[in-house]
């Protein structure tokens, strides 16, 4: 996190790190309280973390209250996504996907997370495909506030790691929504 001397804003430092928790009831996922919009996995930016996976323990505490006991790298992506960050440079953020095994109990922040849920493979699915259907104009904005799909960005990183479908297609008129 970056600060200007004097100033309260905060600049985005265009690194983040993403985690799947998993479990037989699917995967943790949760409703943003802050933009962007979207149902997505533990998610942050890695600047006052250091490293990627310092990062990605530390926010998986700070969201949902729960120890990393297990941390896999499953994917290192760039993605031209915003955030509320103040941008310094080209939009966008370079991006760590792990994997991680937890104990604990779930004690979400409610600052951070709405609504944290086990999604399984096809409710996953659906969820990118509300998100598809947001981008192609078949929603408009509010109606994906009030019910929304999956954060754009993850519809990529969820393809690419097999765990939903989507065309092409889809694919880059969700980056439109990014």
């Amino acid at each position: 996190m970056t600060r200007h001397a004097g100033a309260e804003e905060i600049y985005c430092d265009h690194t983040s790190v993403g985690v799947l928790i998993s479990s037989p009831r699917g995967f943790l996922l949760f409703e943003r309280a802050t933009p962007p919009t979207g149902l997505a996995p533990v998610a942050g930016h890695v600047d006052r973390h250091g490293s990627p996976e310092r990062a990605a323990r530390s926010e998986v505490a700070e969201e949902v209250g729960l120890t990393v006991t297990g941390l896999h790298p499953v994917l290192t992506q760039w993605r031209p996504n915003h955030c509320r960050r103040t941008p310094t440079g080209p939009i966008g953020h370079q991006w760590w996907i792990f994997q991680a095994q937890v104990s604990g109990s779930l004690r979400h922040s409610a600052r951070e997370v709405r609504a944290p849920r086990w999604i399984d493979a096809d409710q996953l699915q659906q969820y990118a495909l509300r998100t598809a259907a947001y981008a192609e104009g078949q929603l408009c904005r509010k109606e994906f506030e009030q019910e929304p799909g999956l954060e754009p960005v993850w519809c990529h990183f969820l393809h690419a790691l097999r765990l939903i479908t989507m065309t092409s297609v889809a694919l880059d008129r969700i980056d439109t929504v990014l």
